[in-house]
């Protein structure tokens, strides 16, 4: 890994000579802009709205256009005038127990590396953080801009974490959700299903389905070799009749992928179609769309029943 930026924390007195690492890197698929027909790159030049001409990168200044649609032109000496901190310091403000921080304020992760004449001085923040169990709130300058922070320990190395101002997270406004309420019945349902399906996160247990099949694709383009078409699985209905009835076939379909066996769950009869209760969160795991096939299938006959959900064993879940 390379720094990306050098300086010291300071809490008090003392002062610990640092490096930042960025802690995360962006696995998503990246696509090009291309001509169909060649696959030659689409290439964008930039023009002025108003006389039509085309505009060196010199000549763009930035603007900000204000509510009434006026727009105001910053040039880079006016943006120089504006207060910018450019210190190497990231300085410790107080520190907070760790259940005071809201996880939606949290951005951007990197780790802190010391000097190796910082190490001990770095170890004693370490362990006084993991003692006290908290979370030391930070002001750091990146890029000019001053910003919020947190510094927390992560498998024995300190993380910093750049923090949304309050006014960055929206405000949840949902009506529709005031005035529902859920009978005792459904509850000891609910709480059935989430007891099956609980347990420990194990990252490996997941994978990016999306990357993989567009990782296959391309492949296959490469080697000229005809590319696979998966037929989806049949799903069940998006809306369901009766929410109990759904629980209860969740809560069999957990047991059965855990390989417990389990009586059949006693589906109750349907109700008429004019009554139709609100649609309810499907729980039940979807098969992985990337299968990785040498010769190609025939499709699977359509049976006329579904088989019962009791007899059906759920799929390993895989991220999507």
């Amino acid at each position: 890994m390379r720094a990306i930026w050098k300086g010291a924390v300071s809490f008090g007195l003392v002062n610990v000579p640092v490096r930042l690492y960025s802690a995360t890197e962006n696995h998503d698929v990246q696509f090009r802009q291309v001509h169909r027909t060649d696959g030659g790159r689409i290439k964008y030049k930039r023009f002025c709205s108003k006389d039509g001409e085309e505009v060196a990168y010199d000549d763009i200044a930035k603007g900000y256009e204000t509510e009434d649609g006026n727009m105001i032109v910053l040039t880079d000496e006016d943006m120089a005038d504006l207060p910018t901190r450019s210190s190497k310091e990231i300085s410790v403000e107080k520190f907070v127990p760790e259940d005071q921080i809201d996880p939606m304020l949290l951005d951007k992760s990197y780790y802190l590396e010391p000097d190796k004449s910082a190490a001990k001085p770095y170890v004693l923040l370490r362990e006084a953080l993991e003692v006290q169990g908290r979370m030391a709130i930070v002001t750091v300058s990146i890029r000019t801009r001053m910003t919020m922070a947190v510094l927390r320990v992560r498998d024995g190395v300190i993380v910093m974490q750049t923090m949304l101002w309050p006014d960055e997270v929206r405000a949840a406004d949902f009506a529709t959700i005031e005035d529902q309420e859920v009978s005792d019945k459904e509850m000891s349902m609910a709480r059935m299903l989430i007891d099956e399906l609980a347990g420990d996160y194990d990252p490996s247990e997941f994978e990016d389905d999306y990357a993989l099949a567009v990782e296959a694709l391309v492949k296959a383009k490469l080697e000229g070799g005809e590319v696979q078409h998966v037929e989806s699985d049949e799903e069940e209905s998006g809306e369901v009749v009766d929410l109990l009835a759904a629980l209860a076939r969740s809560v069999e379909k957990a047991k059965a992928s855990r390989g417990e066996s389990a009586p059949a769950a006693k589906t109750p009869a349907k109700k008429a179609p004019a009554k139709k209760a609100a649609p309810a969160t499907k729980t039940a795991a979807k098969k992985s769309t990337t299968k990785k096939a040498a010769t190609k299938k025939a499709p699977a006959k359509k049976t006329a029943a579904k088989s019962s959900a009791a007899k059906k064993s759920a799929p390993k879940k895989k991220a999507s």
